[in-house]
């Protein structure tokens, strides 16, 4: 998610006064396994999440960062598929309700320091729906792409006079930064909230690692269920070479060689109840000339859950996993930068990730749980960025007004800067809608 600052009409992105959030978020870190690998640093962590089971033509790897917890990324995937409506419609509500809960941040930093405010939106462009109350104009609106807060500093048809005190434009410094970063802390107290909520109700789910790659679905007509493999399966090796215990490479091994090997044999040795053989499976061909046997892959694992005595432990546990997701957030946005060339194409867009959010959602209520509080971590630590059209490019205007003894740039200047990035987002906002949504299964079946 990203979140701007610029000024606000009715049927057109918002402009620089208003704060707008978009959920296309960069290297998302939830509980489902992506098939494309990206490196991380060991670090030992006490809880793991669960991970629903990924099907391999979706083209993903698990990301096991330690041995003992484990950390799924989401990218622009190819071979989404949405699932059940009610999947779907859970995985909404979160991103709507992450939304909501950041535009309210700014709204009530501004409305609780008695600042003017003529606008709070969920989505852009034209109003499907509106209620007018105190001054403010509540509405939801068509495109999906996030939500803003509008503010009548600039808006031409407002008859406030120019100099009000209450005008945004016309608060103290520290005023400003409150509302700024109001949407970040925001999120960073639901993400919490979140991980606290599951403490309480289901507890956190610890893994305990088997050898091996199970297999929990096989596709109908697929090569794996015409060659005998059959769901409940545990792969314990590929052609000859043992698999270990789950760790950051025991999917993708099998993933590999697998899209190494259209057409050609290959061999699994299986566990089946209490019988170990092997079966020969020759995988069909993608059309970018990959193979592909149509199963489901997970890692072999047992689930407990642990849940506190009390409530202090419930504290200490919340605390545990929430710095570990915040870490997890981190650590993938330094490796994105550290390696954008690799990484640029893997930015997700809100198709995306419904389609990977209805996918956790059919999978596991934990899997819920961390997919939403990822999702408001990855919006706090990108609109931190100091870059147009987010809260941190924002703030940093702002914190150079300071700098130069509150000099403000010149108007026309701090509009063209946020007017630029406006638009990029906005137009990478429908690339990704486009891509994500011929990347969907069902989509891609119809081409």
């Amino acid at each position: 998610m990203l979140l701007h600052f610029s000024p606000a009409s009715s049927t057109s992105p918002p402009s620089p006064s208003s704060f707008t959030s978009n959920y296309f978020l960069h290297r998302l870190s939830i509980s489902r396994p992506p098939y494309l690998e990206f490196p991380l640093k060991p670090r030992t962590r006490l809880f793991k999440p669960t991970s629903p089971p990924v099907s391999y033509s979706t083209k993903t790897k698990l990301l096991y960062p330690s041995a003992n917890r484990a950390d799924f990324r989401s990218y622009a995937l190819s071979g989404f598929d949405f699932g059940s409506v009610e999947s779907v419609l859970e995985a909404a509500g979160v991103l709507t309700a992450i939304i909501v809960v950041h535009e309210t941040g700014h709204f009530l930093a501004a409305y609780l320091q008695g600042i003017r405010v003529s606008k709070f939106a969920v989505g852009f462009g034209p109003i499907l729906a509106k209620f007018n109350a105190n001054d403010v104009e509540y509405s939801i609106r068509a495109f999906p792409l996030g939500g803003f807060v509008g503010f009548p500093d600039n808006d031409p048809d407002s008859d406030i006079p120019d100099d009000d005190a209450n005008l945004l434009k016309n608060r103290p410094i520290l005023d400003r930064v409150i509302v700024i970063s109001a949407g970040v802390v925001a999120n960073i107290i639901f993400a919490y909230a979140i991980i606290f909520t599951q403490v309480l109700s289901v507890g956190l789910p610890v893994q305990e690692p088997f050898s091996g790659v199970l297999v929990p679905d096989v596709r109908p007509f697929s090569a794996a269920s015409r060659d005998g493999l059959l769901p409940g399966d545990v792969i314990l090796a590929i052609n000859g070479i043992q698999l270990p215990e789950t760790g950051p490479r025991v999917v993708s091994q099998v993933v590999d060689v697998i899209k190494k090997n259209p057409k050609r044999n290959v061999f699994l040795k299986v566990e089946r109840g209490k019988q170990d053989f092997e079966i020969g499976v020759t995988p069909d061909e993608n059309v970018d000339g990959t193979g592909k046997i149509g199963v489901q892959l997970s890692p072999n694992i047992k689930i407990t859950k642990l849940r506190p005595n009390n409530i202090f432990e419930a504290f200490n546990y919340a605390g545990k996993e929430f710095w570990g997701l915040t870490y997890n957030v981190l650590d993938s946005l330094k490796q994105t930068f550290m390696n954008f060339s690799q990484s640029a194409s893997k930015v997700s867009g809100p198709v995306a990730i419904i389609a990977v959010g209805a996918e956790v959602a059919r999978s596991t209520v934990d899997g819920l749980y961390e997919f939403a509080a990822l999702l408001n971590l990855n919006l706090a630590v990108i609109n931190l960025l100091p870059l147009p059209a987010l809260d941190g490019g924002s703030l940093a205007l702002v914190l150079l007004e300071a700098a130069r003894g509150g000099r403000k740039l010149p108007l026309e200047l701090e509009q063209r800067i946020m007017s630029s990035g406006i638009m990029f987002v906005l137009l990478l906002g429908l690339f990704l809608i486009v891509r994500d949504t011929l990347n969907l299964e069902f989509i891609k079946d119809l081409l």
